[in-house]
Order: C-alpha cells, then sequence, then structure tokens
C-alpha cells in the first residue's frame, strides 16, 4: 500500500516539503497538497506589470546561504538565477536622505565614525560614550533588541538605523523583536565575551576575502514563479485549493483532516502530515493533537503590510548617490515631507537600478514601495487607489519624480509576517519538541527559523525528512521508490 501524506499550505516551504517527500517516497506515494487560498506560492507572488514578470512577495533571497540555490540545481532553473547590479542602499532618517553606512551589522556601527553621515552629534556622542559602559552581561538570556542598543549606543542607533532595516525584513518594532532571533551574530558575539554592542558589531563583520566579493543576494530572472513551478511539476501533488483545513485529528495509526465548508466537510485520511501554514493555523490545528506546541505558537504575533508596484514610463531617472545608482531607500518611522505630511511607505526599492535583467532600451521603470509597520495598521484600510496615490507622493518626496505611471499594481498581504518576539528561540524549541514527540507529523514555515525564503526552504525539506523517516520506521509499507 502506498504512502499517503498531506501538505498544509501551498508557499514554497510547503512546496518544497512536497517536492521532498515525492523524492524520497517515490511516485508510488499518494502526496496531497491542501492550500486555503486560490493560488499557490504563499508569500511568493510574481505578478505582470507591464508586461514583465514582477515579484511584489519576497523580492530577493540571501544568497550566502545554499537552500535556495541547491533547489534551483536539483530543478534545472540555476542559470535563471541574478544578482543585483552594483548600487547603493539608502535611508532617509532626521530629514535627509544618506547612503546607508557600511561597517555595520544590521544597523549595529562597529565605529561611531562609520555611522556619522546618519547620526546627529548627539547621536554619534552616545555611540561613543559605550567605551566608558561596564561591559554587557547577556548570561544567556535573550533581550529586545530596542531594550538593548537604546540603552548601549542610544535611541538614534535604532530609530534611524537598525529599526529601518529590521523592517524591511520583519515589518517590525525593534522595541519587541528578540536580539537573538533577528541579529544572532551579534548575540553570539556577546556570548562568546565581547563587552560592549560596538566590539560585538566588530568582531562580526565580515572579513575582507582576496579576488570579488560573492553576492549576498539572488533572484530569478522571471520571478519566483520559476521556481515555483518547477517545484509542483516535480512534487506532483494533487492539488486542493481553496479549501481550508479546519481540523486535525489522530486516526488509527495515522491522520484525519477536516476540510472544506463548516457545513459540509470532507475528510482526508492519510498517514502522515506536514503542517507549513501561519502560526495561527498551526496553533488552530494542532490543539488537539500536541496542545503544548498550540499554545506555544498562540503567542506569535503577526505584522501585515502591503507592497505597490509602479511601471514608469520608460527613460524616468532613477535617484543616485554621490554618482552611484541608488538601490532603494528605507525610510525611518516617524519621517516626514517637507510640508509636515508622515511617509506612509516604509521602504523603497528601484527595481530597474539594482536589477540589470529589469531593464531595458525602451523599456518601463520598475519601482516597488511597501506600506506596513508590526502596529501600524490605518494606512493598511486605505483602498487601493488612496494608497497607491500616498506611495507616489512618498516617491516624488523622496525622488523628484512625479511621472503618471503606465502600469501599477497593489497587493496586500494580511498577516503575512511573524513577529520574533523575546524568547523566539525557546518558544520555537518547544514546539518543534513537542511536534517531534507526535510520530508523523512535521511543522514548516516563516514562524520557525527565518523569514527569508532559504530558511522556509530549509524547514520543509526538514519537515519532509521527519515525516519520511516516522514513515520508514512505521512498518513494512511498500514506499513506491
Amino acid at each position: 500500500m502506498a504512502r499517503r501524506v498531506a501538505v498544509v499550505g501551498g508557499g514554497v516551504a510547503g512546496l518544497t516539503a512536497a517536492y521532498r517527500l515525492r523524492r524520497e517516497l517515490g511516485a508510488a506515494a499518494r502526496i496531497v497538497l491542501v492550500e486555503q487560498t486560490s493560488r499557490l506560492g504563499g508569500k511568493l507572488r510574481t505578478v505582470e506589470l507591464a508586461g514583465r514578470g514582477y515579484d511584489l512577495g519576497a523580492e530577493a533571497f540571501l544568497a550566502r546561504r545554499t537552500e535556495v540555490l541547491d533547489l534551483a540545481e536539483e530543478l534545472g532553473v540555476r542559470a535563471d538565477v541574478v544578482h543585483p547590479a552594483r548600487a547603493a542602499a539608502t535611508v532617509r532618517a532626521g530629514g535627509r536622505t544618506q547612503r546607508l553606512p557600511g561597517g555595520t551589522v544590521m544597523g549595529v556601527p562597529a565605529e561611531a565614525d562609520s555611522v556619522a553621515g546618519v547620526l546627529s552629534e548627539d547621536g554619534i556622542a552616545a555611540v561613543r560614550a559605550e567605551s566608558a559602559m561596564a561591559p554587557i552581561e547577556l548570561d544567556g538570556a535573550d533581550i529586545s533588541v530596542g531594550h538593548l542598543l537604546r540603552a548601549r549606543v542610544g535611541d538614534e542607533v535604532v530609530d534611524r538605523l537598525v529599526e529601518p532595516l529590521l523592517g524591511g525584513v520583519y515589518a517590525g518594532d525593534a522595541n519587541r523583536l528578540s536580539l537573538r532571533a533577528t541579529i544572532p551574530a551579534l548575540a553570539k558575539a556577546l556570548d562568546d565575551g565581547a563587552g560592549r554592542v560596538t566590539e560585538a558589531a566588530r568582531s562580526s563583520l565580515p572579513a575582507p576575502k582576496p579576488g570579488a566579493s560573492q553576492p549576498v543576494f539572488g533572484a530569478f530572472r522571471g520571478g519566483y514563479r520559476e521556481l515555483l513551478d518547477r517545484l509542483v511539476v516535480a512534487a506532483d501533488p494533487e492539488v486542493r485549493l481553496g479549501l481550508p483545513v479546519r481540523a486535525l485529528a489522530r486516526s488509527g495509526d495515522g491522520w484525519r483532516l477536516e476540510i472544506g465548508s463548516a457545513p459540509a466537510p470532507e475528510h482526508l485520511d492519510v498517514d502522515a502530515v506536514v503542517l507549513a501554514v501561519p502560526a495561527p493555523a498551526a496553533r488552530k490545528l494542532l490543539q488537539e493533537p500536541v496542545p503544548e506546541a498550540s499554545a506555544k505558537l498562540a503567542e506569535v504575533e503577526l505584522a501585515s503590510m502591503a507592497v505597490v508596484g509602479l511601471a514608469l514610463p520608460p527613460g524616468t531617472a532613477l535617484p543616485e548617490h554621490d554618482g552611484t545608482p541608488a538601490s532603494g531607500t528605507l525610510i525611518a518611522r516617524g519621517e516626514r515631507h517637507d510640508g509636515g505630511t508622515p511617509f506612509t511607505a516604509k521602504a523603497f526599492t528601484y527595481s530597474s537600478a539594482k536589477w540589470e535583467h529589469l531593464r531595458g532600451a525602451g523599456g518601463e521603470v520598475l519601482v516597488r514601495g511597501s506600506v506596513g509597520r508590526f502596529g501600524e495598521t490605518e494606512d493598511l484600510r486605505l483602498d487601493d487607489e488612496e494608497l497607491l496615490r500616498r506611495v507616489r507622493a512618498d516617491l516624488a518626496e523622496l525622488t523628484g519624480i512625479t511621472a503618471e505611471p503606465v502600469d501599477s499594481v497593489v497587493l496586500r498581504w494580511g498577516g503575512g509576517l511573524p513577529q520574533y518576539g523575546v524568547g523566539h528561540l525557546d518558544l520555537v524549541a518547544d514546539v518543534e519538541r513537542e511536534v517531534a514527540r507526535v510520530p508523523g507529523l512535521a511543522i514548516a514555515g516563516a514562524a520557525l527559523h527565518g523569514v527569508g525564503v532559504p530558511a522556509c526552504v530549509a524547514t520543509g525539506e526538514a519537515a519532509a525528512t521527519s515525516v519520511t523517516r516516522d514513515l520508514l520506521q512505521a512498518g513494512p509499507r511498500e514506499v513506491g521508490r
């Protein structure tokens, strides 16, 4: 009898899990992928903007992690991976747009002089003053990024540098985000004996290497849909779209899922389950089989956001900084236009400057604006037309660009980004330990070990490996190799 596995959630973690299950269990296995929405891909979304594929979910992946590159190689799309062009990231802080300084770890400076262009004189003095403070002693404890840094190097480092960078990843509040989960290199340096934040940052900076530097980020020439489409074909699952999973329970040696509408649900009986869904959905489904894990997942909060894609007329000039094209601009919380109007966007990416494959003679100029921070939902309640108007006004304030877009798209991600609060690593360890005690069940996704695409791929692979091991140890069933 062939194995039957349900994968709940059709994002990149779920699709990766389905693919690995197919590779391990063979062609005879029945893999059912259940997705509540009408499409696969989760927070990866390639749209058509002015006739070109353009990512309006996750934009890029960290190329220094190997998971996405290895997966692309297996699936035959490694040649379609591209890397950013030479461009300068900028930040709008203190009423000015400046080049994002080097010599920092997620905005935490190794030296006061390295951030002099972004901080005020008082802010620079606060960084220098840390050298006279008593050494930091975390003793293995976690702490919020904001709490530690405000006490050690001042508010401006947090408000003008660290939070805009963390906001680009988590849409989060530095005062609530975990140091160990969001800036692990800094935490490790402190654990290893660095007594000061600046010393920890200095020891965490990568050592210069001879020769050409390796690219930090990657993307796909035709958008993430290249990777997603190949995953679906290779996994060959039975895809069930538009069906919420309402309950999960033990059924003999396997599992029973209740899916579909509440008045007329259907049941799916399988040997194993991978849950690759956001924390609230996983919490609900684990209430009966793993209540301890469910209770822990209830502590994970979420942030919502929106992304606005703009196709500007051909020839529109994007900003430069010191003669170098700008790749984008992060916007610090509380920044305002010269007239006093607050910014709606938290960041812009000047995609046609950042990515060579999005350039082209006579082609439209592509820009994306991001809106939304944890705890700030008012702007997200605006309708698409007003949100587009405000984001265009922000772009005009930053760059002087007032051209009417040739095309535009507004995409909303409700509850799209889990917040890694203080103690997140311990929380995840508790959840995974409890789930691991239940044979034939595993979890994956952005709520665990990172919100980036490589981290999500890694959790999908780990979940597939876990349930495959359980199935192969369960008894003499035909696995279909």
